[in-house]
């Protein structure tokens, strides 16, 4: 069975219009495409964030207060790390850090269909891209 493309998932968000009322976002599928394939953000409201990601090597570890992010894998693969203890952290804004590596931890091979769910406080890490990762940030926003 086919699922239907996350795409439409991510497009749709809704976000309070100048009236106040609820305001459904639309985003096509070449915007979805292009910002996949580039980095950026396809939707922003105060509560959350959805962008696309590429990958094609190791990234920071990093560790968000009040952020937790959700990851759809849409293509590639990666090893992944949840939790440990961040090797060289430092803060790089308030709530947010970032270090050179994860000490101990959860070891994830991450593939095409895969999400992942870090819950805010939890360090995680990109260690390995063998070839490329592209996926689905969505980030859920604590107040």
């Amino acid at each position: 069975m086919k699922h239907p493309r996350l795409a439409s998932v991510a497009s749709a968000d809704l976000m309070a219009g100048s009236s106040g009322d609820p305001r459904v976002t639309y985003i096509n599928h070449d915007k979805v495409a292009d910002t996949l394939g580039n980095n950026g953000s396809l939707a922003t409201a105060p509560d959350f964030l959805v962008m696309g990601a590429h990958r094609s090597g190791a990234g920071h570890a990093e560790l968000h207060k009040k952020e937790t992010d959700i990851f759809y894998v849409v293509d590639g693969e990666a090893t992944f790390i949840t939790g440990g203890a961040m090797v060289g952290s430092k803060a790089t804004s308030p709530g947010q850090r970032t270090g050179t590596g994860i000490q101990g931890g959860e070891v994830h091979h991450l593939t095409k269909g895969d999400v992942i769910v870090i819950p805010a406080g939890i360090p995680h890490w990109f260690k390995d891209v063998p070839h490329s990762v592209s996926y689905f940030v969505v980030k859920v926003l604590k107040r």
